[in-house]
């Protein structure tokens, strides 16, 4: 995967936007207004709340980093998770850290235009036609096809979720 590197001081949206041009990826981002719950951010969107899809950012122990994808109502099975990423520990980086990892704050974060070029772990669950995720900003959204998604990122699908 091509990361995000390549766009000199380009920042959230148009960092996102940019990534998935390259990429040869169809984009949608919208602004959307806080949200207080997985359900009011569904609904505010018109969606499903699995249609919402989050990106964790996953510190493995040797300090490398992975994206784990988890569709809303969902959270990631570190069980599952270490035995498809095939590593005994894995955890959830400080906030500092997944900034560090990606140029994008907590709530913004997705593999568009991330600083650093991390592979992507995304959930069997996720299913097809179009989902939603962070958009590099606070207050916007991206809408994009999975399945185009999912392969332009070469992201590994497989079980790594349970449901909340």
């Amino acid at each position: 995967m091509d990361d995000g590197s390549n766009f000199g001081d380009i920042e959230g949206t148009d960092r996102v936007r940019a990534h998935a041009a390259q990429l040869g990826l169809d984009v949608e981002i919208v602004e959307r207004p806080e949200a207080s719950s997985l359900d009011e951010a569904a609904s505010l969107l018109g969606i499903t709340p699995g249609e919402i899809v989050k990106t964790l950012v996953v510190k493995r122990h040797d300090g490398s980093f992975l994206f784990a994808l988890v569709p809303g109502g969902r959270k990631i099975s570190w069980a599952k998770l270490r035995a498809v990423v095939g590593v005994n520990k894995l955890s959830l980086p400080d906030k500092e850290l997944a900034l560090e990892a990606t140029g994008y704050e907590r709530g913004t974060i997705t593999p568009l235009g991330s600083r650093t070029a991390l592979p992507v772990y995304a959930d069997s669950t996720i299913g097809p036609g179009r989902i939603a995720l962070g958009a590099g900003a606070h207050g916007h959204s991206l809408f994009v096809d999975s399945e185009a998604f999912l392969t332009a990122l070469g992201a590994h699908v497989g079980d790594i979720t349970d449901p909340e």
